[in-house]
This record gives structure tokens, C-alpha cells and sequence, in this order.
């Protein structure tokens, strides 16, 4: 059953990555650069902020920033525990995809879907009251998740997989920050 999969991840890999085009490589580089979304990450914790205590807006700036860091953790123990070749470091493969970037670190599981969809799923549950155009947001993990097959870094499941640790990660985050981190805001400073 595992080969079968692992088969079917490679397979699906190798047909999503051949379908990039050279037009759209600066475009998937520039994607997935992490240095690329800080705009959105300032953003959002402007709208922690905006018409808000100064307590509240950093108490859940915090709070993404803790699940942040929880999820490299998680992502960096994994990938060593795991040990899964990248696909661009795979010497079966890689003479049959397309690489824009070449990582030397380990596959499974994607850090970029796993902190993305992480952080973009705990935003939305605190602001979705406030602005209800915030399921916009989810267009950041899916490109940025995505741009990883097409710069040929990480298979299908290892994006799954991130996406579905982040989605868990900010859910434990989410559920937290109802039971802690709310009363931080309802503490007297005096």
C-alpha cells in the first residue's frame, strides 16, 4: 500500500512539475520566496491592530508568531526524522523535471504548506468577526504551497501533508488562544 502511494506521489509529481512553463518560472520563484510574503505577514498584524487595544493586537501577533515557530520545529524534526529525499536531489528523477531551486535539506513534509496554511487558517479564526473578506487569505498557502512542485523541491504528499499539520497546528492554536489566551486580554495591567 505505501509503495503504491509513494508511487502515485512521484508519478503525480513528475506530470504536475512538466506542466510549468518557462513563461512562469520567475513567477513560481518569486512565489515561492518566502521574503516575497512579508507584505502580508506586516498585514496581517496591522489588522491585529487596527481599531483594537494595543494589548489585543499583540497578544494574537504572539500567538502567530509562537505558532510559527511550533510549526518550523515540527517541520524540522520530521524531515530529519523521515529523511525523505527532496525530488531535486533524487538522481531517479531529477533528469525528468523541471528545478528552479535546489534545497539540500529533506522532503517530507513541506515546511511552506505546513507555516502557511498554519498561519493563514489561525489569522482568519481571529479576524473572520471582524472582516468577513478574510477567506481571501487562503490564496497565499495554495500558490505558495503549489509553487513547490513547480520549482521541483517537494512531491504531492509532502504538500498534503503540510497543509493538513498546519491546518491541526492552528486549530490547537486557535483553541488555545480561546482558553489562555484570552484571559492575557482581560488581565488588569494594575
Amino acid at each position: 500500500m505505501l509503495k503504491k502511494l509513494l508511487e502515485w506521489d512521484r508519478e503525480t509529481f513528475v506530470y504536475l512539475n512538466n506542466l510549468g512553463m518557462a513563461e512562469l518560472d520567475t513567477f513560481w520563484s518569486v512565489v515561492t520566496n518566502i521574503n516575497t510574503w512579508i507584505p502580508l505577514y506586516l498585514f496581517f498584524a496591522f489588522l491585529f491592530f487596527y481599531k483594537r487595544p494595543f494589548k489585543e493586537g499583540v497578544v494574537k501577533t504572539l500567538w502567530v508568531v509562537t505558532l510559527a515557530v511550533f510549526i518550523i520545529v515540527i517541520t524540522d524534526l520530521t524531515k530529519n526524522y523521515v529523511a525523505r529525499l527532496r525530488p531535486n536531489n533524487d538522481t531517479e528523477l531529477n533528469t525528468l523535471i523541471r528545478i528552479l531551486k535546489n534545497p539540500t535539506d529533506y522532503s517530507f513534509f513541506s515546511g511552506h504548506a505546513a507555516s502557511s496554511f498554519a498561519i493563514t487558517v489561525l489569522v482568519y479564526l481571529l479576524l473572520r468577526k471582524r472582516f468577513r473578506w478574510t477567506l481571501i487569505f487562503f490564496i497565499w498557502p495554495l500558490l505558495f504551497a503549489s509553487s513547490r512542485i513547480f520549482v521541483g523541491v517537494h512531491f504531492p504528499l509532502d504538500i498534503l501533508v503540510g497543509a493538513l499539520v498546519g491546518i491541526a497546528s492552528a486549530l490547537l492554536f486557535y483553541a488555545l488562544y480561546q482558553k489562555f489566551g484570552t484571559r492575557l486580554l482581560l488581565k488588569d495591567p494594575t
